[in-house]
């Protein structure tokens, strides 16, 4: 068995998901991991799917758009190749990173330019930009994988430094005690 990437993006609407699902099934795969969002009724999806070694991305598309052509969705399948090496020999403790404050143009850029000149990688980021200066409608947060091998304290110094300059409010939290704090 292969392993596949498929990505999926268009018009959110229900049934997406299940018809995927339906014709991956139908196509002797095994759905490992799927991530899902809609933003602003645009649909995004990427399935990590098992599937039969004679499988080829073209035609596992090809097969995938044609099955949904009414929903008009856009597919994009590449085989997954394994993994030789991870990004960093050390190992990582993951964190949460949230900013707060005023929309501008460059807000995400500038934040994670200062977390890749530390080596801390970005596992996820989500961030709601609704314009204005009120604080509480321009949002991001990030989860991140930080080396043990990186200063901390260094990191959070220059991420709250970059924070002033863009008048954002920024915090990073332990990924377990933010969870705690934030559980429902």
């Amino acid at each position: 068995m292969k392993k596949f990437i498929i990505s999926i993006l268009g018009e959110d609407r229900p049934g997406i998901i299940a018809a995927v699902a339906r014709v991956l099934f139908e196509q002797d795969f095994n759905i490992e991991d799927v991530s899902q969002t809609i933003l602003q009724g645009e649909f995004s999806s990427i399935f990590i799917a098992t599937g039969p070694d004679h499988c080829d991305p073209r035609r596992v598309c090809d097969i995938l758009q044609s099955a949904t052509d009414e929903l008009n969705m856009h597919f994009y399948v590449k085989v997954m190749e394994p993994r030789t090496r991870k990004w960093t020999s050390c190992p990582c403790e993951s964190f949460v990173i949230t900013t707060r404050g005023p929309d501008r143009k460059g807000l995400v850029a500038e934040i994670t330019a200062v977390l890749a000149a530390h080596n801390v990688n970005v596992t996820q980021l989500q961030a709601v930009f609704r314009g204005g200066d009120e604080p509480g409608r321009n949002i991001m947060i990030y989860e991140v994988d930080i080396p043990a091998d990186t200063d901390q304290g260094v990191l959070s110094q220059a991420l709250k430094e970059r924070g002033r300059v863009l008048n954002l409010e920024v915090n990073i939290q332990h990924k377990n005690i933010f969870e705690a704090i934030n559980r429902i």
